[in-house]
């Protein structure tokens, strides 16, 4: 096929799997997408994904994170949606900033080459202009994987989603029929007298087919699997074939959505209709890890205490999944207790008591700082094992030298109007720096780690390299005297701290970087799994005591 006067070249690519969502957003379209590619992945085939958010920003590092979720950080410094997290976390790779498709992006590229005059002085256009780019990015970001998957954020019918699905219908048009399947997720709700009612989704399928898409799988995100004479009926008006009809019902943890998809036959129906069937290994021969791992049977728990100001999930997602990581290694299951860094009486204080660890995450502005020195004061004088994370990092550094170092004002200059003494500085390379999106200390940076050091000893070498997003470090200048009152910073990138820990402290540990995006299931995060390792040291230290 030629390549299109925009520049698309409609050639690259192989096989492709577009998810789309219907009737409300937040049902798991992306959770789907993300256990299709682990299924596929597990039969021997290379798989990678794509995440399409249509809004007009140009990366999600802007966002407010207790609105749209945590900001999920690439290698390459890309900012974006927390289902890149998923993507990486289920199909066990690293994405880069291409594998993000956002309105503001395709339109700012657009318009950059219009006035550069790219276009030859023709009318640039949603079709063909907008829509090409949209394709390019997609073809660009699947070449050389033998499949590519493509969650289109969003509902259908939301305004701002039109110039994707139609890029999609496109789409359809340039792959053989074997190299494309649309795969549209909807809500299956139950009604008061226990009636599974499909009514949404043929409204939904209804709206797909008036752009001139028509579904090739329905999956129906339910409570309960989907009965069997409600898959024909979904099937009969929405013109599938029953089996291509599929339940994804409710389950306790988002890691057995593969293998409920997988007892559903999901994999098989895609891997028939995309004629993948006789290049996929034989059952007996594919991978089980995943399997294995997320069914295996705890030996007991713990409880970490995670301090922050955001009551969402969401908003600390890799967190949360890191801490799952480090006890599924460990063979534990991890209750997070939330602790509103705002409300550290009563409750919260009770929390932070009752935990066996305790975590301070990353943010950013005042909000709650103070509450977070004073849980960390709490870890550290009690003894309680402790992990902080970029501002969590930052603010151990404070804590100590306000309490320990007895230094006054000693504070972030992040946090407050020309502290005194602050000990936390803005990065030199950001002191030129207007623009806030894109702009800060962003991605995948190697550190150094001292010998004989805990960091050494939890990584298992001298070096580690982990993902940041930061514009303030560990002020140069008070270096020498926060290690000479006890405080080691065993990991450095030059002049730069990166870890920090305490010697005579049962687990103590700080991080600038943010080590939870790259924990994934079977591989947790080394500043995770020792926290947790720690944790359990404490509980049973606490059980002897108590018993």
């Amino acid at each position: 096929m030629p390549t299109a006067p925009t520049g698309y070249d409609p050639s690259l690519g192989n096989k492709f799997i577009f998810v789309t969502g219907g009737v409300m957003s937040g049902l798991g379209k992306g959770i789907t997408a993300a256990s299709t590619g682990r299924l596929l992945s597990n039969a021997g085939f290379d798989v990678t994904a794509v995440k399409i958010d249509p809004y007009l920003n140009v990366d999600a590092g802007t966002m407010n994170p207790f609105q749209h979720g945590e900001v999920y950080v690439l290698k390459d410094g890309g900012e974006v949606d927390l289902d890149l997290g998923n993507y990486e976390r289920f199909l066990d790779i690293d994405m880069t900033s291409d594998h993000n498709v956002t309105t503001g992006k395709v339109y700012q590229h657009v318009i950059e080459k219009e006035r550069a005059g790219d276009y030859l002085g023709k009318t640039v256009q949603i079709i063909p202009h907008i829509t090409d780019d949209i394709k390019r990015r997609i073809r660009e970001a699947a070449e050389g994987h033998d499949v590519c998957i493509v969650e289109v954020g969003g509902t259908v019918g939301d305004i701002e989603g039109m110039p994707f699905l139609e890029a999609l219908r496109q789409f359809v048009h340039e792959q053989d029929e074997d190299d494309f399947l649309l795969t549209h997720v909807t809500l299956v709700p139950f009604s008061k007298n226990g009636e599974q009612k499909t009514k949404p989704t043929q409204h939904s399928v209804k709206e797909l087919r008036s752009i001139g898409l028509q579904p090739d799988v329905l999956v129906g995100r339910c409570e309960q699997p989907l009965y069997p004479e409600v898959k024909e009926k979904i099937a009969l008006f929405c013109d599938v074939p029953t089996d291509a009809v599929f339940s994804n019902p409710d389950v306790e943890d988002i890691y057995h959505v593969p293998l409920t998809v997988e007892e559903e036959g999901l994999d098989q129906y895609v891997m028939q209709e995309l004629g993948l069937q006789e290049r996929a290994l034989p059952s007996a021969e594919r991978n089980n890890e995943w399997r294995e791992l997320v069914t295996q049977e705890t030996t007991g728990d713990v409880d970490v205490a995670l301090v922050g100001k955001y009551a969402l999930e969401d908003a600390y997602l890799s967190v949360h999944e890191a801490l799952k990581h480090a006890g599924l290694e460990a063979g534990v299951d991890v209750n997070v207790l939330w602790v509103d860094a705002e409300e550290m009486d009563g409750d919260h204080a009770a929390r932070l008591e009752r935990a066996d660890a305790v975590v301070v995450p990353g943010g950013f502005g005042v909000r709650g700082t103070s509450g977070k020195v004073d849980a960390i004061r709490y870890a550290r004088e009690a003894g309680v094992p402790f992990l902080g994370l970029c501002l969590g990092f930052q603010l151990a550094v404070v804590e100590y030298a306000q309490n320990v170092l007895g230094l006054a004002g000693a504070g972030s200059s992040e946090l407050a109007d020309e502290p005194e003494n602050p000990v936390i500085d803005l990065l030199p390379e950001q002191y030129e720096i207007e623009d806030m999106g894109g702009t800060m200390r962003l991605g995948a940076y190697e550190t150094d780690i001292e010998p004989g050091s805990l960091a050494a000893d939890l990584y298992g070498g001298t070096s580690c390299t982990e993902r940041h997003r930061h514009r303030y470090e560990v002020n140069p200048e008070y270096i020498d005297d926060l290690e000479d009152a006890g405080l080691t910073f065993s990991g450095r990138v030059n002049n730069r701290m990166e870890i920090l820990e305490l010697p005579d402290h049962p687990y103590f540990v700080g991080t600038q970087f943010h080590p939870e995006f790259r924990s994934r299931p079977g591989r947790a995060s080394p500043p995770f799994l020792g926290l947790i390792d720690a944790a359990l040291d404490r509980e049973a230290e606490r059980e002897e005591v108590s018993a």
